[in-house]
């Protein structure tokens, strides 16, 4: 499902238009970037929490010509599923 699909199955569901949907799906996705940004956790109760996680600098080796590689320190975001999500999906 894509960001347009996922726009009309919400428009669907919620009896919004599209544009209103489209609207309250970009303020969402925005919201949670602007506070991983900040360093924030994002809890939501049953889907799951989007948090960052520090990966340190370390050597790695260029595949080609096997030369050493410094790859650096890196924040990365991370999604962890909750309880009630990984139940749904394992049905």
């Amino acid at each position: 499902m894509n960001k347009t699909e996922l726009i009309a199955e919400v428009s669907k569901k919620t009896g919004m238009s599209r544009k209103d949907a489209e609207k309250a799906i970009s303020a969402t996705v925005e919201t949670i970037t602007e506070a991983l940004a900040a360093g924030d956790k994002v809890q939501l109760v049953g889907f799951g929490s989007f948090e960052t996680k520090r990966r340190e600098a370390r050597m790695g080796r260029n595949p080609r010509t096997r030369e050493p590689v410094e790859i650096p320190a890196a924040t990365l975001p991370v999604f962890k599923a909750g309880k009630a999500l990984k139940d749904e999906v394992s049905k």
